[in-house]
């Protein structure tokens, strides 16, 4: 009986692409994206991202195609989907790796260069039409984002390090999209000692009356980082 062995032939090429939420309390939640320069779909709006080269990581990749193409440096993103229709890509059979992250997006000053013709930040709400699946990649990436902030902190990175509690529920009113239980949040979140009370008032706005001014415990956070809490029935 003779052995036959049949060759796979394959053409699978290897992407990144980044889904960088942006957030200030002015505009809310934000994405980043990149009008794209060459084909296909020329002067339309894209996430960042590009081909991972032979010699690369696919982490040192999309922090490459980020300062590339929008000319932004970014700690920290995590994998969020692989995307490989068939059919994804007009060019040939593309697989790729999304990676998403959390930023406050007044901190960088957009840059487009390499591939991309122009860089900015639009509401997650109000978005242009999107290049490839892009638009389905920012959904996927926005129902990870609503489910993780059910179980892990969010707003060290994104809120001053000093700030009024209601400062806090609207972060999260905003990446959420509704209303909260803002007196059950609170208190669920100060039992947590996710965030302490400061002896300090904001400067008061008006004639209202200024605001006791709230900070994240450090360590508090990371530890709640690492194991998680319960905020489900409260948002």
């Amino acid at each position: 009986m003779t052995n036959v062995t049949t060759a796979i032939k394959q053409n699978i090429k290897v992407t990144v692409d980044a889904i960088v939420f942006g957030y200030n309390q002015e505009n809310g939640i934000s994405v980043l994206l990149i009008k794209r320069k060459i084909e296909p779909y020329t002067q339309q709006w894209a996430l960042p991202g590009g081909f991972v080269l032979d010699d690369e990581t696919l982490e040192a990749a999309v922090e490459r195609e980020l300062k590339e193409e929008a000319g932004v440096s970014i700690n920290y993103l995590e994998q969020l989907f692989t995307f490989g229709k068939p059919d994804r890509d007009p060019r040939t059979r593309i697989i790729s790796v999304a990676y998403f992250g959390l930023v406050k997006s007044g901190d960088f000053s957009l840059f487009a260069s390499s591939d991309a013709v122009e860089a900015a930040w639009f509401n997650i709400y109000n978005l242009p039409t999107l290049a490839f699946d892009h638009a389905e990649i920012v959904n996927k990436a926005v129902t990870r984002l609503r489910a993780k902030i059910t179980y892990e902190p969010i707003g060290f990175e994104l809120l001053d390090r000093k700030f009024l509690f209601s400062d806090l529920e609207q972060l999260y009113m905003k990446l959420l999209g509704h209303d909260i239980d803002r007196r059950n949040f609170k208190r669920k979140i100060m039992s947590l000692g996710l965030v302490v009370e400061l002896d300090e008032k904001a400067p008061a706005i008006s004639a209202g009356r200024p605001g006791k001014l709230y900070s994240f415990d450090d360590s508090k956070y990371k530890q709640l980082k690492m194991n998680g809490f319960n905020l489900n029935n409260l948002i």
